[in-house]
């Protein structure tokens, strides 16, 4: 009798003078190797099993640590573009004449409008259409701020005052010396990923779905 499985010697040579005895040891090799095999089985299928229980708890923890990690630090990158545009418009405000701060769209405003839209869509940030937005008087002499609406939600603000007085720690004749400069400030709308996925750990969480990013720059004038 073939079963395709070696025999031990002491059997092979109770095959070779008992062929009935040979049988039932054949018999029990099989039922024996059967059971091994279903035992196996069962464990392998066992193991899996708890592998994707494994995985299916775990699988929220790491997609809301992948999307915070993607969030926060795209954020972190659109801040410290917002403040090299604020510093780069504070910049060439401060080198500007005064001369036309007295009509109503000052084109030397009108050029820091445009410094900052053309900075922000060459880093491929959305500008939100800024180099279109009408100057609006912000309340003090000199001071002006620009408006647009965002596509992804919320305003896109770009307020700027070339007549902003800061004191120093100098002093003249007993007075601390002040000065008058530019400033520059951008609110940019920030849309968050992060409240999409939070609610998979803890479905009662809240979170904003946008936040304003400010940044502001202020530098002497030169004129």
């Amino acid at each position: 009798m073939s079963t395709g499985i070696p025999l031990p010697i002491a059997d092979r040579e109770i095959c070779s003078t008992d062929p009935g005895n040979c049988n039932r040891l054949v018999a029990s090799l099989l039922e024996q190797t059967g059971r091994g095999r279903s035992r196996w089985r069962f464990l392998w299928s066992e193991s899996t099993g708890s592998q994707i229980v494994e995985f299916a708890v775990a699988l929220p923890l790491l997609l809301v640590m992948v999307i915070g990690i993607l969030d926060f630090g795209n954020a972190f990158n659109l801040k410290q573009k917002l403040t090299n545009v604020t510093r780069d418009a504070a910049r060439v405000g401060a080198g500007q004449a005064t001369s036309d701060l007295t009509n109503g769209s000052p084109p030397s405003i009108l050029a820091l409008r445009d410094v900052v839209a053309n900075y922000l869509q060459n880093a491929k940030v959305n500008n939100c259409s800024l180099n279109t937005a009408a100057a609006a008087p912000a309340g003090a002499p000199w001071k002006w701020s620009f408006t647009s609406a965002c596509p992804q939600g919320g305003n896109l603000v770009l307020t700027v005052n070339r007549g902003n007085v800061f004191v120093t720690t100098v002093t003249s004749g007993g007075f601390p010396v002040k000065v008058i400069s530019t400033e520059v400030t951008i609110s940019y709308p920030y849309v968050w990923q992060f409240n999409r996925v939070i609610t998979l750990l803890v479905p009662s969480a809240t979170y904003p779905g946008t936040s304003l990013i400010t940044t502001d720059a202020v530098i002497e004038n030169e004129s």
